[in-house]
């Protein structure tokens, strides 16, 4: 399939964001996992194939080469690869949103491959290391906006959080869209929220959003990412349809018998975030690969918990494993 040109993303921030917004509504946000051959290599096939099983489940929106997809280990050739399979397999369909990190040069960098890629948007990730004032975390994302066509999504996690003067300066750089909030500190959303401007998304992106999904909603962020849909879309998309139709009982069953057991596997080793969701898309034949240093797969004793739960899950549903 040939590569996207950088002509071909015309949309502007308003067009990306009702196309989020639609797409929001109607189903998780997916975080693909980048394929890896068993040596540590990118494997573009095996990227293309998973991609593919992704889009095939409907997810609301599409977001490559972020956390889930280990960006950190990637080069700028292979995060090149990674974007640009994600938007030719979306062919439009539903946005592509790439993540860039790191300092803002470094960040401009991959920033400038995802646009001639042809994605949508861009989640700002976190940058590298050190603590920064809100004067700083506000400046770099004017410095990167500055170099960028896309528009930006700002994700606070870590030692990135916003207060409120510093969200308003970011809400009025014109191609800043959202905020995707991994701290879980819902009183400081909240202020977020309502000093936002008329339109400005927001995005759950907790660990395992699914634990505080209606938390969240409460206070006015009902989209969420999905680790699980990286691996059981069958179980993301069931707790996303409980929850969106009120059927408590279903919802809560997800939670305790599936989620929590989950979330108690996954802090069990520094990592398993990526590593148990890698781990259990195999178990399902993706052709996603081992994880990068420096993480690490798991242990023979949690994989086979792993598969365990995740056969409990699909059960649950009614998919197999």
């Amino acid at each position: 399939m040939a590569r996207v040109s950088p002509e071909t993303n015309t949309a502007g921030p308003s067009d990306v964001v009702r196309r989020l917004r639609e797409g929001m509504a109607g189903g998780v946000l997916s975080f693909p996992l980048t394929a890896f051959h068993d040596d540590g290599s990118l494997d573009p096939d095996g990227c293309r194939a998973y991609l593919a099983a992704q889009l095939a489940t409907a997810p609301g929106a599409v977001f490559p080469a972020c956390g889930t997809g280990e960006f950190f280990s990637l080069d700028e050739d292979e995060y090149r690869q990674v974007v640009s399979a994600a938007v030719e397999e979306a062919a439009g369909r539903v946005p592509v949103v790439a993540g860039a990190g790191y300092g803002w040069a470094q960040a401009a960098r991959f920033a400038r491959i995802a646009e001639e890629a042809g994605a949508d948007a861009l989640l700002v990730l976190p940058h590298y290391l050190v603590a920064a004032p809100q004067d700083g975390l506000a400046a770099q994302l004017e410095q990167l906006a500055a170099r960028t066509r896309l528009p930006l999504i700002a994700y606070q996690r870590g030692q990135v959080a916003y207060g409120l003067e510093a969200f308003r300066r970011i809400a009025r750089i014109p191609s800043v869209i959202g905020l995707k909030d991994g701290r879980s500190d819902l009183d400081a959303l909240q202020r977020l929220t309502l000093a936002a401007p008329e339109g400005f998304l927001f995005f759950n992106g907790a660990p395992t959003a699914e634990m505080q999904a209606r938390a969240y909603a409460a206070v006015g962020v009902p989209a969420y990412s999905s680790a699980v849909h990286a691996f059981a879309p069958e179980i993301a998309n069931a707790f996303f349809a409980a929850l969106r139709s009120g059927d408590g009982g279903s919802a809560d069953k997800l939670l305790r018998d599936f989620y929590v057991p989950f979330v108690e596997l996954r802090d069990r080793v520094p990592g398993y975030s990526v590593s148990l969701v890698k781990a259990a898309a195999r178990l399902r034949g993706r052709p996603v690969g081992p994880v990068r240093a420096p993480l690490t797969d798991p242990s023979p004793a949690d994989l086979a918990d792993l598969r365990e739960l995740l056969d409990a899950g699909l059960d649950m549903v009614g998919a197999a494993l």
